[in-house]
């Protein structure tokens, strides 16, 4: 099985959209009632969170890339707390 990237948008959005499969499901077996516009919240509202997700994700990967790619090319990323300084050593 070939390997892919983690993406938790996705799996929130099918959470979400899987959700409101059960609510239908359990309304159409009688188990409970449920107004037909319940479902609209639970649908954007996971979508929303889906969204806000995959951009926190894509952020994180990104970056983990641009630090992956400086120590390819031999330069190093500076630390929280460091500072860049000139070399040359005079006063």
């Amino acid at each position: 099985m070939l390997r892919h990237e983690f993406q938790p948008g996705r799996l929130v959005a099918g959470f979400f959209v899987t959700l409101a499969g059960l609510v239908y499901a359990g309304d159409a077996g009688g188990l409970w009632d449920t107004p037909w516009f319940v479902i609209i919240p639970i649908v954007t509202g996971g979508l929303c969170l889906a969204g806000a997700t995959a951009t926190v994700a894509h952020g994180i990967r990104k970056g983990r890339r641009a630090r992956a790619a400086g120590r390819e090319d031999g330069t190093r990323t500076m630390g929280p707390g460091e500072t860049r300084t000139s070399g040359s050593g005079r006063g």
